[in-house]
């Protein structure tokens, strides 16, 4: 890298700062932290725990998003400063350093970035998923397995926690169905965009011939709505039905009828729960997965998106996803464009950078 190339560099990541900065306000950001300090001082506000914890809730978000915006900006203004001083007394020992660090330092706006463009109204939530087989019978219930495990290797390497809420086991291999919540922060904005059909291409290890096969899985995302969105599911609108839970679930599986599931009749929206051993309390977390699937729903409806994703299309011409493994590796995400080789790392859960791809493309659509 020389003087000129470095220089455009800068002015690449002042412009995006700049643009960064009208977006995050952080002038606004500090304003309302210290209206929050005001309130925290008054003795009324720790009367109602249940706006205390909200309000604490949002003092924590902005605060970290603050926090990321100053390091990015500061990154910015100290490069720009250290160049021109660097240039005026041609200290050869201080560019080169700096050159070196011209990844980082676009790693850092990147990171920014996505930090913008994670200030959707439901993406600081935990993500509900379902994970759904199609086509392709044990083939697509094995496929289905391996994408469980790639958001639980996702979800560890960040620090969140994965609960399992409905567990069905495949006949041969793999699983029929799957739901669990991925609990962390901006949970729902980074993995909102898995929602739709992932497709895999792979040598089967089911085929005595050794044959290539396709399978297809549909992820389905929603965010786990708070308390305070109320949205009414009357009795008439659910058909419920009660079963026996399966698979790994401690000692009172397949003894009672604790599992749940819910139909809701005029969306056809299903969601059912079997991780508890009181029926009762599977019904609330069934009742939880479906607002929130509702939620969503609603969502899709006022911004008229859609995602093209039916349980009825689980198959061809409606991935957003493809992973090949023969007879070439490579992931490609048809919204982005992106194409990767390291399938083996994103299967065990190195993601990221293809759902930033995705975040990005979307934002610039």
């Amino acid at each position: 890298m020389d003087n000129y190339e470095y220089t455009e560099l800068l002015k690449s990541v002042k412009l995006k700062m700049h643009n960064i900065t009208d977006v995050v306000e952080p002038a606004k950001i500090q304003a309302r932290l210290g209206e929050i300090e005001a309130l925290e001082n008054e003795q009324e506000f720790w009367n109602d725990a249940t706006n205390a914890a909200k309000i604490q809730k949002e003092k924590t978000q902005l605060q970290r998003k603050l926090d990321k915006y100053t390091i990015a900006n500061e990154a910015v203004e100290d490069a720009a400063e250290l160049y021109e001083m660097a240039k005026e007394e041609s200290d050869e020992e201080s560019l080169e350093s700096l050159y070196s660090d011209a990844p980082t330092l676009l790693e850092q706006i990147r990171a920014m970035e996505i930090e913008v463009l994670l200030s959707g109204e439901s993406d600081a939530n935990n993500a509900i998923i379902s994970i759904h087989p199609g086509a392709g019978g044990t083939e697509s219930q094995d496929w289905a397995e391996m994408l469980l495990r790639m958001y639980k290797r996702w979800a560890e390497r960040r620090g969140f926690s994965v609960e399992v809420l409905d567990y069905q086991n495949g006949e041969e291999a793999g699983i029929k169905d799957v739901s669990f919540i991925v609990k962390g922060e901006n949970a729902y904005g980074y993995l909102k965009v898995e929602n739709g059909i992932h497709r895999l291409v792979r040598i089967s290890p089911f085929d005595s011939n050794a044959k290539r096969h396709t399978s297809f899985s549909s992820v389905m995302v929603s965010p786990e709505i708070d308390d305070d969105i109320n949205i009414v599911i009357e009795d008439k609108d659910l058909r419920v039905d009660t079963y026996r839970s399966s698979g790994a679930g401690g000692q009172h599986v397949n003894k009672t009828e604790s599992a749940i599931r819910l139909t809701h009749i005029e969306t056809g929206v299903v969601v059912q729960c079997q991780n508890d051993r009181s029926q009762h309390k599977n019904k609330a977390t069934a009742m939880k997965m479906l607002k929130s699937r509702l939620y969503e729903l609603e969502l899709e409806a006022q911004k008229a998106e859609q995602d093209g994703v039916s349980k009825s299309e689980i198959g061809w011409g409606h991935q957003i996803r493809s992973y090949v493994m023969q007879p070439y590796q490579q992931v490609k995400d048809t919204r982005s464009n992106e194409a990767l080789s390291n399938i083996s790392a994103i299967l065990d859960g190195d993601i990221d950078k293809m759902i930033e791809g995705v975040l990005i493309a979307q934002n610039k659509q």
